[in-house]
């Protein structure tokens, strides 16, 4: 009975039935598949054999010729997907036409080593509801439900939280059923194709261009309410693994060892690079010290949010004696020959705390360990407040490791004032939790948490037993949640971890230790009729951007173009791919990848958190704002289309082109996550019902939401 040819049917093959609904199952029905004959509603005409189909799509959406060797893209409706199509799998097609990536999986691509160029379209601010109706294009667009702003970008000014309650308790209800999205069907991963007679009037020249409307989720992590970066999401690629490493990272439990790339070199740093600025420590919760201000007025602000928080003198808090940072600059003659410590005197801290009456953390052990490894101070101190939890399973602190201690909290920062200079530079991983048990501000600082970034980036931190298991092979912390930590310990393996880092540079244990530029993989791929060695540069990438694009992903291209606006963007990527005239910057024949972005849609509603993006020629409208003209982002719109046409109609042929917009909408998101900073900054420091934004289970919920879809996003795919 069991026959291993037997197959539930795919979605798209109910489509196939008869209008009655009829599938033709009967004997007529069912033997004449079998037979190779047509079905009773099938004329001979339309019998399909299974390369037929699939749709293949062309120069300007056009289907191409059989057995032709021109490059083509083809997509069926029986191909199921089983997740949604990512700019991971984007960028993997232009790999695989251009360099040495894998087929992609959502389409497939025939004689792909014809393919000479690919250029890449990011537009942010297209969305899909502009397609299906959602949005409306000739009529007054409505906006996301706009919950207020913890900040007013203006004035600065708060929001009171009964507002913001109201609006997000609005929202959830609105969309209850949205907090815990459905399953997805593989249906929803499918594309739409594009019909231009069901297009609003500005989008319809993309129809003459491409075939399908692809939904693309953009990279995050809801569970944070976070959305990363479609850029690097495209113009970073990960380091291919040797077959070696892979079977390696198969037998390896818990993090996987760090590793380094084919041509990762060690680069030997002053451990100066690595102390965090002034914004940084403020962005990651450091008390700042009134050395790290620059100006007197930046000073006297600084002191009046102490005062405000109870973190001055008076409340028992003390600043390292540093006047200003260049008391911090070791002479030259005070430098060792090859010292990565650049003169400077290193001190590694950490500390353990329990909880007081009055629910606070209090310190009950210090310890701090010198450059050389050397213990220079470990002790015992006693809370001046009752201990109501000594959390013991992470502190390691005990009644009777506390029952003789006599030292207290006045003792150490005598004992630290004396101890730190401005020469000094503090090391700890979340070294603010430990300051602000101490009470104590110090502006040199290197934080083992910064220093070695998550790996799905900020606001999320990895844990320093996950750090010193992957970069340093050491297992630390083994009594977590039993007999608590060692501070001794922690504090060798934050100084192990920064010495590393001085020794293999700025890139070790961040992304680009195992990633790579595209513009850097494609160099290594040499060109199709050249020959593999030193003569040949392999191929060549460029970039084109409003600004200076050579300053961040654009540092590895071999062509950078900077424009002032969208026209611009055009000139630029028709000069970088067919080359300049005279060849005196580039060459005939142009790039081989084009990377470009247009921006004045984006500008137009208001998805950049600042004015350094406004487009000139539109008014930006602020995520404030309800509703906003229909008319005017039509225009916006049918200007951008205009611009991607302009594109496609100067690219040479067997070019591949891929459009995408990055990120859906990401207002809304950006304004509950200001909600939860500012929350997160009062909760510090004041009481609940002192709190002017409370964030409870109703905004992270709402987090979610915005999250989820600010990461719906489209792409657009097709070969000149």
């Amino acid at each position: 009975m069991g026959s291993g040819n037997n197959k539930k049917r795919k979605h798209a093959q109910y489509t196939q039935d008869g209008p009655s609904g009829d599938s033709n199952i009967g004997v007529g029905g069912t033997l004449a598949p079998l037979r190779g004959e047509p079905t009773p509603d099938q004329g001979p005409e339309k019998h399909k054999s299974d390369s037929e189909e699939w749709t293949t799509v062309g120069r300007g959406g056009k289907k191409q010729k059989k057995n032709s060797n021109y490059p083509n893209i083809g997509y069926s409706d029986l191909h199921k997907l089983h997740t949604s199509v990512n700019i991971n799998h984007l960028q993997a097609l232009v790999l695989y036409c251009l360099a040495d990536a894998v087929s992609p999986q959502f389409v497939s691509v025939r004689h792909h080593g014809m393919v000479r160029k690919a250029v890449v379209l990011l537009v942010p601010g297209l969305e899909k509801g502009m397609f299906d109706g959602t949005i409306q294009l000739d009529e007054l667009e409505e906006l996301p439900v706009n919950l207020p702003e913890a900040h007013n970008g203006a004035n600065g000014s708060m929001v009171s939280s009964g507002e913001c309650g109201e609006a997000v308790a609005t929202d959830l209800e609105t969309n209850g059923s949205n907090i815990k999205p459905s399953p997805k069907s593989p249906d929803d991963y499918l594309p739409t194709p594009l019909s231009p007679e069901k297009l609003p009037v500005p989008l319809k020249p993309l129809a003459d261009i491409f075939s399908h409307l692809w939904p693309v989720k953009a990279p995050g992590d809801e569970r944070y309410g976070k959305v990363h970066s479609p850029l690097h999401a495209m113009l970073n690629s990960a380091i291919p693994k040797t077959q070696e490493e892979k079977k390696e990272g198969k037998q390896i439990k818990g993090p996987q060892p760090a590793r380094e790339g084919k041509n990762w070199e060690n680069k030997r740093t002053p451990i100066t690079t690595f102390l965090s600025p002034a914004e940084e420590l403020e962005e990651n919760d450091y008390i700042l010290h009134p050395a790290s201000f620059n100006t007197p007025a930046g000073k006297e602000v600084g002191l009046q949010r102490r005062m405000k928080s109870k973190q001055t003198a008076e409340d028992g808090w003390l600043d390292t004696i540093v006047d200003k940072l260049e008391d911090g600059i070791a002479r030259d003659e005070d430098i060792e020959k090859g010292s990565v410590t650049d003169g400077r005197s290193i001190l590694a801290m950490d500390c353990e705390m329990c909880r007081v009456e009055g629910g606070e953390m209090a310190l009950t052990r210090i310890s701090l360990v010198e450059w050389d490894g050397n213990i220079l101070l470990d002790e015992f101190v006693k809370p001046d407040k009752p201990i109501i939890d000594y959390l013991t399973p992470y502190s390691g602190i005990t009644p009777a490791k506390l029952e003789n201690v006599t030292a207290n909290l006045k003792d150490i920062q005598d004992r630290l004032l004396k101890e730190i200079t401005p020469k000094h530079i503090l090391i700890g991983h979340s070294l603010n939790a430990d300051l602000l048990a101490l009470k104590l501000s110090h502006p040199f600082v290197i934080d083992t948490s910064i220093l070695y970034p998550h790996p799905r980036g900020p606001p999320m931190k990895s844990s320093l037993k996950w750090l010193a298991q992957k970069y340093l092979g050491r297992e630390i912390q083994k009594g977590h949640g039993t007999q608590g930590h060692d501070s001794v310990e922690d504090a060798r393996a934050c100084l192990d971890l920064v010495k590393m880092k001085c020794e293999r540079g700025p890139q070790w244990g961040t992304s680009e230790a195992t990633v790579e530029s595209i513009f850097k993989r494609l160099k290594r791929t040499p060109r199709a009729g050249s020959s593999n060695d030193a003569s040949n540069h392999g191929k060549t990438g460029a970039i084109v951007d409003q600004g200076a694009p050579e300053r961040n992903f654009g540092s590895m291209a071999s062509y950078c173009i900077g424009c002032a606006d969208d026209a611009g963007v055009v000139a630029g990527v028709k000069r970088a791919v067919l080359g300049d005239a005279d060849g005196s910057y580039i060459p005939g024949g142009g790039a081989d990848f084009t990377w470009a972005r247009f921006q004045e849609i984006a500008a137009f509603r208001g998805w950049w958190n600042d004015h350094r993006h406004q487009v000139s020629g539109y008014a930006t409208h602020n995520s404030t704002s309800t509703v906003s003209s229909s008319t005017a982002l039509a225009e916006a719109v049918t200007k951008t289309v205009k611009n991607i046409k302009a594109v496609r109609d100067v690219l040479p042929p067997c070019t591949l082109l891929v459009v995408y917009s990055g990120t859906g909408d990401p207002r809304e998101m950006a304004r509950l996550q200001e909600m939860q900073r500012t929350f997160k900054r009062e909760y510090a420091v004041k009481k609940w019902d002192e709190l002017s934004v409370k964030w409870t289970d109703t905004e992270e919920q709402a987090l979610k939401i915005a999250c989820n879809k600010a990461r719906e996003s489209l792409g657009f795919v097709t070969i000149t």
